[in-house]
């Protein structure tokens, strides 16, 4: 298991503590009393430091190796999942999936980009990076929801967009401006998961939605931390500072009204216990669309538009 710099306390108490129960004599009182007292202040330990993670604490989380991704959601969520497949254009992008599931006797169109596990994964997914034909797919995908009235979920978790020079060439700042212009107008209900990493463009690029929600140790910010260190500083060494002066975790998101609301994760991180995330995500979800099933396409779009027109206006 991969440990993080800021758990290795946790993770020395919890190794005393498996020590204890197995020395333990199953009779003697004064080593029962102080094992319950240790799993108390293990408890209080985990507590206390997932409350208080900086911003660059829940960077590292938002990309522990064991977090699950979009794919491990939607098989958690849905029995039936059907991939489709590329953008009729060019090619199948494999950083961006997406296609139909249902959620309790509903369908969904699911879209999301997708990280690799291992190497090879890696280097398939393209470290969840997609290239211009991943976003043209997943807006071929989201007009084919539209098409058939079904509702659409996205999974955001990526470091941006593929920036290489034959993405560039292919278009990529057109097929991502596209998508924001495309997803505005949707007539069907969109619900947005940031479940990981939310970079720039390469986010936003599937973003746009009547709801926008956010894992609780997730970043969605304009620059990573690292980008924005080493333009500013120069280096990279400064990325922590760089973290907490960009504002990218979700409760600042909350606070500055850029997204909807948090997800709450289990304590650790969402990788602690998959498959009650998935189905605290699963409940989101149903949540968001009974209540924009509700209103009017009009009236979805409008304040779809309303929302994000809103963002960044000062008042003085």
């Amino acid at each position: 298991m991969t440990l993080l710099d800021f758990e290795k306390p946790i993770a020395e108490l919890e190794s005393k503590l498996t020590d204890m129960k197995q020395l333990a004599d199953g009779s003697d009182d004064s080593v029962k009393k102080a094992i319950l007292a240790l799993e108390r202040k293990i408890t209080e330990l985990k507590k206390e430091t997932f409350e208080n993670l900086t911003g660059w604490q829940r960077v590292q989380l938002s990309r522990h190796p064991d977090r699950p991704y979009t794919l491990d959601y939607i098989y958690e969520i849905t029995s039936d999942f059907i991939e489709l497949h590329g953008d009729r254009n060019i090619a199948d992008d494999k950083a961006m999936i997406g296609g139909f599931g249902t959620i309790d006797n509903q369908t969904f169109m699911l879209i999301g980009q997708q990280k690799g596990r291992n190497t090879k994964q890696r280097q398939l997914r393209n470290f969840g990076m997609a290239n211009p034909e991943g976003y043209r797919k997943a807006l071929r995908l989201m007009k084919m929801a539209e098409k058939f009235n079904k509702p659409i979920v996205t999974f955001i978790d990526t470091p941006g967009a593929f920036p290489g020079l034959e993405a560039e060439e292919r278009g990529q700042g057109e097929a991502i401006a596209r998508n924001l212009k495309e997803m505005f107008m949707l007539k069907v209900p969109v619900i947005c998961l940031i479940i990981g990493e939310g970079a720039s463009g390469g986010a936003l690029g599937i973003a746009i939605g009547d709801r926008v929600l956010m894992l609780e140790n997730t970043w969605y910010s304009v620059i990573s931390p690292e980008s924005c260190s080493s333009i500013l500083w120069r280096s990279w060494d400064y990325k922590e500072q760089a973290a907490d002066a960009l504002k990218l975790t979700a409760k600042d998101m909350l606070e500055n009204k850029m997204i909807d609301g948090i997800v709450k994760e289990p304590i650790g991180g969402a990788h602690n216990d998959v498959k009650g995330m998935a189905a605290e995500v699963k409940r989101v979800i149903l949540e968001n669309f009974n209540e924009l099933n509700k209103l009017s396409v009009l009236d979805r779009i409008n304040q779809r538009i309303d929302k994000f027109s809103a963002m960044g206006v000062v008042k003085e």
